[in-house]
């Protein structure tokens, strides 16, 4: 581009627009970098938050619905039922929940100076609306995509590389002395503010987003950060475990009456139990997870009742000894606790559904496809 001669800038408005419009050009590009880096921070903070914290936020849902079936179980009130189900059905399910062992981990990726000096450069010269052409509006497009992927992956070598290509494209800008440079530096300068105030919208958005407010708190420290968050997860974790506890033993705190049992740890830890592969072919199984642990796979012939929904069905169950199920034995216990309580010959299947499979038992699944425990 030619530089504009000593008559171009003695046009004091040419010379106007011409100052405004690279005042204008720079405080575009410094946004567009900005807005960029923001997104692919969060983006990386929102995977480590996910693959850090998902699992600890799990263990919170799932210790949240045994407490509010446990308060179930022992009142039989309904609102405490209605609890229950809906604490339950809160518990994220397994396959949606953060990495497991030797899944990788999150990979933190924030581009350095040369990358979003490229970057800047790239966008200022390639952007599509610097053309009305559509084909050209659509190679640049295409070209541009690249260069976002890239940068998103602060990979500058890449940008080095399609810098190189865009070289030898032609700038659609007019020369410094043409007479349509002064409609274009009009033309410029709107387009550069909406682009401006689009790009502020974007960045308030951003910082708005519930992973975007978390990363401020602490945005030259993200992983600090999460490091804090998980520290008070596991110290909520262990409240809410000490609450559990409270509620399924009585502990000695309270005074037995003549029609509640007294509970204490050793009652619960002594409760009829049997291994999976002892269970008799001709039990009767009393499973009692929730309809889609129920769905994925079951034993077949066996009666379906969440623990939710255990005390205002108890009319449901056969009399007799039943052997009660749920994924791993936990929640089962609860429900043979309370049916011992009650004079009932209940039996908790020890490791669940799990044990249940391992043993080689064999299992249906709701929908006809293989059978799984979820």
């Amino acid at each position: 581009m030619s530089v504009p001669s000593v008559e171009v800038w003695a046009d004091p408005e040419r010379r106007d627009l011409e100052e405004r419009v690279a005042a204008a050009e720079l405080a575009w590009l410094t946004l567009d970098v900005d807005v960029a880096t923001l997104r692919v921070e969060i983006d990386n903070f929102a995977l480590a938050h996910h693959q850090l914290l998902g699992p600890l936020y799990a263990e919170l849902d799932e210790l949240d619905a045994l407490i509010a079936e446990s308060v179930a179980a022992l009142s039989g009130d309904p609102e405490d039922l209605r609890r229950a189900r809906e604490a339950r059905e809160r518990v994220e399910p397994a396959e949606e929940r953060g990495p497991r062992e030797g899944e990788p981990e999150a990979r933190r990726v924030r581009p350095d100076k040369d990358a979003q000096r490229v970057y800047r450069e790239l966008a200022r010269r390639a952007h599509p609306d610097l053309t009305t052409d559509p084909a050209e509006q659509e190679r640049r497009s295409a070209f541009i995509a690249r260069v976002n992927e890239a940068y998103a992956l602060a990979d500058a070598a890449e940008l080095e590389r399609l810098a190189e290509e865009w070289s030898s494209s032609p700038d659609s800008a007019p020369a410094a002395d043409s007479p349509d440079r002064l409609g274009w530096l009009r033309q410029r300068l709107e387009w550069l503010s909406g682009r401006i105030t689009a790009l502020a919208v974007e960045r308030v958005r951003l910082e708005r987003t519930p992973m975007g407010e978390l990363l401020l708190l602490r945005p030259d420290e993200p992983e600090r950060l999460l490091e804090d968050l998980a520290e008070q997860l596991l110290a909520t974790a262990a409240e809410r475990q000490e609450r559990l506890v409270a509620l399924l033993p009585d502990n000695g705190r309270n005074a037995p009456s003549d029609d509640a049992p007294q509970e204490n740890p050793q009652m619960f830890a002594q409760l009829p139990t049997a291994d999976a592969a002892s269970v008799p072919a001709d039990a009767v199984l009393l499973d009692v997870r929730e309809q889609s642990e129920w769905d994925a796979g079951h034993v077949e012939g066996a009666l379906h009742i969440p623990i939710g929904q255990v005390v205002a069905r108890l009319d449901e169950l056969p009399d007799g000894r039943l052997y009660v199920v749920c994924r791993v034995g936990g929640r089962s216990a609860q429900v043979v606790q309370y049916l011992v309580a009650n004079g009932r010959d209940a039996v908790n299947v020890d490791g669940g559904m799990f044990a249940w499979e391992a043993a080689g038992r064999p299992m249906v699944s709701g929908g006809g496809g293989e059978p799984f425990v979820m």
